[in-house]
């Protein structure tokens, strides 16, 4: 087995599930390239006696069919010894013969069926589901040596068809597993084990390109540089990920097109935006569907939802939280980038200096985890949210991208500020911060608030960092 980076949980709970000794059906999920498939054949691997994977919707021209994907299932039980057999006509007749094949290798040793991209297999009107349902409430959930995982990339489908399942499968599940993108840390060590050294400040800058997906990372060669590996990832001709953006959202999303125009639409605000601004935005119908879509793409780590500190429970924001879609919107589209040295060249002009700092903000909110630890606050109960107040009428605007609003009536206001030095905060801004600080107080006046900072580096000590009530640096990120 290779060395797994982190996932010991996940790791844990699948060594307890197969040595359980009763029927068990598992479904891992989460975002594509997050590491699902390789987790699952590092751990289950040398005691799979079947293990099939669902053909690719991605070329939508060609239009993947049922005809298809019975052919490929029918190729697979051939390769794990099912001999003299057609190809099955329906999805019934392909569990069934599955059946089949586990009772003739039946030896009363555990039989582990690992069938990956699930939602792949259930194209449009082929009673796929109905088929599963067949196969494990009238046979696998009897076999006490079964041990039946399925996997998807496409969450909504996952969560919708196999985990909340209203029909016949609902209840069945005995575990089901989300797979999260590697946090800093993980990074680090994902790194390490590949003998790529790279000092914590650009394991920041490649967490702010890449997010936390293992694909992504596994893609960088030990012999560049951070700003070589960008370049040949992202602008060279042929990049490796040079067709990434949309190829992700096809092979998940059934409704690719209008998914990605909500994406493009949340990326004009860093803030995100209202469900009723985003169909506005997007010329989408306020639908039904359409709530589907804000769900999967929730579900699918793109989007987070969150109420406005201070507003109203049915004042819901949506709004863009993947890095790789930030990176990848505001430099392969808003600025249409085509120079194949491009991140060599330009590091330290404005673009990209401008878009740290929104990158950077994303980085420490997938990381409330860490910051709550370095604040000695992990075990009390928090709600975190954001808050933007438009400057209207000559007052003055304000946006606090994280609070951590504590029960024990204390209220961090974090600012996170990128630099490569130690941050300096100067009079007048200080100044704006104090008057930040007053207009919160006039909202919740029953709380305390705690300045709190999040940086590269310290902040340097002067006349006006006093205000300053706690910090948290970008090795506190590393927890």
């Amino acid at each position: 087995m290779c060395t797994i980076i982190g996932r010991k949980q996940e790791i844990a709970e699948l060594t307890r599930r197969y040595e359980s000794g009763r029927a068990e059906f598992i479904a891992v999920y989460g975002r594509r390239r997050v590491g699902k498939t390789f987790l699952i054949n590092e751990v289950l691997h040398d005691n799979m006696v079947f293990h099939h994977t669902g053909l690719s919707p991605y070329d939508r021209k060609r239009k993947v069919t049922l005809k298809d994907q019975l052919q490929n299932f029918h190729f697979s039980l051939i390769r794990y010894g099912m001999e003299g057999i057609s190809k099955p006509k329906s999805w019934m007749e392909a569990f069934f013969l599955l059946e089949q094949l586990l009772e003739r290798q039946d030896n009363g040793t555990r039989q582990v069926v690992f069938i990956d991209e699930l939602p792949w297999m259930d194209t449009p009107r082929s009673a796929f589901l109905t088929a599963l349902e067949a196969f494990w409430n009238g046979w696998g959930c009897s076999r006490h040596n079964l041990c039946f995982v399925v996997c998807g990339s496409a969450t909504s489908w996952m969560l919708d068809n196999i985990i909340n399942n209203k029909g016949g499968l609902y209840g069945r599940l005995t575990c089901e597993m989300k797979l999260s993108p590697f946090t800093l840390l993980e990074c680090e060590q994902f790194f390490e084990s590949r003998k790529i050294t790279m000092t914590r400040y650009n394991i920041i800058q490649a967490y702010m390109i890449l997010g936390g997906i293992p694909f992504y990372l596994d893609c960088f060669n030990p012999t560049l540089s951070l700003a070589q590996n960008i370049d040949t990832l992202f602008f060279n001709p042929k990049a490796k990920l040079g067709d990434e953006f949309e190829r992700l959202f096809n092979s998940v999303f059934n409704n690719a097109s209008s998914c990605m125009k909500i994406i493009r639409f949340l990326f004009k605000r860093h803030a995100g935006y209202r469900r009723d601004e985003i169909a506005q935005g997007t010329g989408i119908n306020p639908n039904g569907d359409f709530t589907k879509m804000l769900k999967a793409l929730i579900a699918s780590d793109f989007v987070t939802k969150y109420i406005p500190w201070g507003h109203a429970v049915n004042e819901e924001y949506y709004k863009l939280s993947d890095c790789f879609c930030w990176f990848w919107l505001h430099f392969k589209e808003k600025l249409n980038v085509t120079e194949r040295d491009y991140w060599l060249h330009h590091m330290k002009e404005p673009e990209i200096t401008s878009w740290r700092g929104i990158a950077f903000e994303e980085v420490c909110l997938q990381h409330i985890t860490q910051i709550k630890m370095a604040l000695q606050i992990a075990g009390v109960a928090s709600n975190e949210s954001s808050l933007v107040v438009n400057a209207d009428d000559g007052t003055e605007g304000m946006q606090i991208d994280l609070l951590i609003d504590r029960a024990d009536d204390v209220v961090n206001v974090c600012k996170m500020k990128y630099s490569k030095t130690n941050y300096v905060i100067t009079k007048s801004y200080a100044e704006k911060l104090q008057r930040h600080i007053g207009s919160l107080e006039q909202i919740k006046p029953s709380k305390s608030y705690h300045l709190t900072f999040i940086t590269v580096y310290p902040i340097d000590r002067n006349a006006h960092s006093d205000i300053v009530t706690s910090a948290v640096t970008a090795d506190e990120l590393f927890r």
